[in-house]
């Protein structure tokens, strides 16, 4: 309608093929996956429902209108996987293993599922008790177990760790075969490489009207959108390239500005236990926080803000450590704070006069605030509530700001926005950030040090102290058996398949992260 969004074009997905689609917030990816899944029509730029023959014949001459023609007519089964996966435990009862088998009778099929998934262990769990990343593998195992034509995965791989990214990834490519459509949206561009054989993306102006590219390969594609420059179509969308550190600072450690220090800590909870090897953090740092799911993170960050207290050793601060912490499932806090508006929100939690402080132009300039000011939480999709809580945290006068995944569900645009915002922040305001985030290459974009956590999940988490980042990354990556290489042209870090020639060579030199061959430093310079 008037003033109303408007989509040009649609992507046509391939038969045996991952297609990646890839662009900003509010640009119609996930109104092209409801087109695609038959969950709304396309009104042709009017205001009334448009007759399905009609559609068709909008489309003839592509490869479109054939699968359209099936897809109306039922022909086609689709299965959508949603990108909101927090609601689930509102909509869906029991345990894991009882939902699962509503969807297939198979016991076998969904033993194999669950294996691939490492769900098993969670098979008797109910689902109201799941993590994020527990809900996402199984809103993943949910649509690989319906046998259909056409899957739609929105945003398969939030909450999740790199492992189980890689394993989502596995899982879907093992469904390609046999002529079905396969549709990913993520904004993780390293597992998007990794997982699609095709991209387009979206450009122009969010929430007004998006453009859908011409289909190109994984590489190039996601190498053009880095860029901001997408040749085929001669367009400029953005003005500056994103690129990636091909060689990471040394750790700044200055002892007289210690913030924070603590001894070796043990701290049981259940059947969990975490161990936290002895370590400081320094004013001006910015503190990537790595592990997998369920390994201690956020007990961790209870730790050091006086949430719990440890069973042996202490916590040291230096001077007065006022903590910001952004929880890690913004969902809730629009379900407890539905009916206030944005403003109201910030204000309350930072003071009512935030939009007097020094840096809140450059958080709503960066995070697009200005437009939701007078919105209600409840009425905020995932990725503005995201902005709106991470702002929150940034505005509050703290020494110490404990951000719990603050990329989710945001575009790459946002998240580098995001990470320029934090570093900014923490550099003027001589403070620190501890960013505890599944996105290695924003780890890597935004931390001057980091802190590995190894061990089992659910059991025993180990927590080393922080480190550079070369070293950090090499034993995180090595302990999680994965080797990254770099992109020259951009920079940007790809994973490696398993036993490829990088693979075994950066294994040998132990050279998990940081690896570019002679010839490509020279490309890139």
């Amino acid at each position: 309608g008037p003033s109303g969004f408007k989509l040009f074009r649609l992507p046509m997905p391939k038969p045996g093929k991952v297609l990646g689609i890839i662009g900003q917030n509010a640009m119609g990816k996930t109104t092209i996956a409801k087109i695609l899944a038959n969950e709304l029509k396309p009104n042709l730029c009017t205001n009334n429902q448009v007759p399905t023959e009609d559609i068709i014949r909008f489309f003839r001459g592509t490869e479109l209108q054939p699968y359209l023609t099936k897809l109306y007519k039922g022909e086609v089964k689709v299965v959508h996987k949603p990108q909101y996966i927090e609601l689930i435990p509102m909509y869906v009862k029991g345990t894991v293993k009882d939902v699962l088998l509503k969807i297939s009778n198979n016991e076998d099929e969904v033993r194999r599922i669950s294996e691939k998934l490492n769900l098993t262990h969670l098979l008797n769990r109910d689902v109201d008790k799941l993590s994020g990343g527990e809900l996402q593998r199984l809103a993943v195992a949910a649509a690989l177990l319906r046998r259909a034509d056409t899957y739609i995965f929105d945003e398969p791989t939030t909450h999740l760790d790199i492992i189980e990214r890689l394993r989502v990834a596995e899982a879907i490519k093992d469904i390609t075969g046999e002529n079905r459509y396969v549709i990913v949206i993520d904004h993780d561009l390293a597992v998007l490489d990794y997982l699609a054989d095709q991209v387009v993306i979206l450009y122009g102006k969010p929430g007004a009207y998006g453009i859908v590219s011409h289909i190109r390969g994984a590489r190039e594609g996601i190498n053009e959108y880095l860029n901001g420059y997408l040749t085929s179509e001669n367009m400029l969308i953005r003005r500056e390239p994103i690129k990636f550190r091909v060689k990471p600072a040394p750790r700044p450690a200055h002892k007289e500005k210690v913030l924070l220090e603590w001894t070796d800590i043990v701290k049981k909870l259940g059947d969990f236990e975490l161990e936290v090897k002895a370590g400081s953090i320094h004013r001006g740092e910015v503190i990537g926080v790595l592990g997998p799911n369920g390994i201690g993170k956020t007990t961790f960050a209870r730790l050091i803000v006086n949430e719990l207290e440890p069973d042996s050793g202490v916590v040291i601060p230096h001077g007065e450590v006022r903590i910001s912490y952004k929880p890690q499932y913004v969902r809730d806090l629009a379900v407890k704070y539905g009916d206030k508006t944005v403003r109201e929100y910030l204000a309350m939690t930072a003071g009512s006069d935030f939009s007097a402080k020094v840096v809140w132009p450059d958080l709503a300039n960066g995070l697009s605030l200005t437009p939701l000011m007078d919105r209600e939480l409840s009425s905020l999709s995932g990725g503005e509530l995201q902005r709106v809580v991470v702002a929150g945290s940034l505005l509050r006068d703290a020494e110490v700001y404990l951000l719990d995944e603050p990329m989710a569900y945001l575009d790459i645009e946002q998240r580098v926005r995001v990470a320029s915002v934090i570093r900014r922040i923490i550099e003027e305001r001589d403070v620190v950030a501890l960013v505890i985030e599944h996105d290695i290459t924003m780890i890597d974009y935004l931390s001057t040090t980091v802190m590995v956590f190894l061990g089992e999940p659910g059991k025993h988490g180990v927590a080393q102290p922080p480190t550079d980042l070369r070293t950090g990354m090499n034993e995180f990556l090595r302990n999680q058996d994965v080797t990254f290489r770099r992109e020259p042209q951009v920079g940007r870090p790809r994973i490696n398949k398993k036993n490829s020639y990088l693979d075994r060579l950066q294994r040998e030199i132990g050279e998990y992260y940081y690896y570019i061959s002679t010839e490509e430093t020279e490309k890139l310079e």
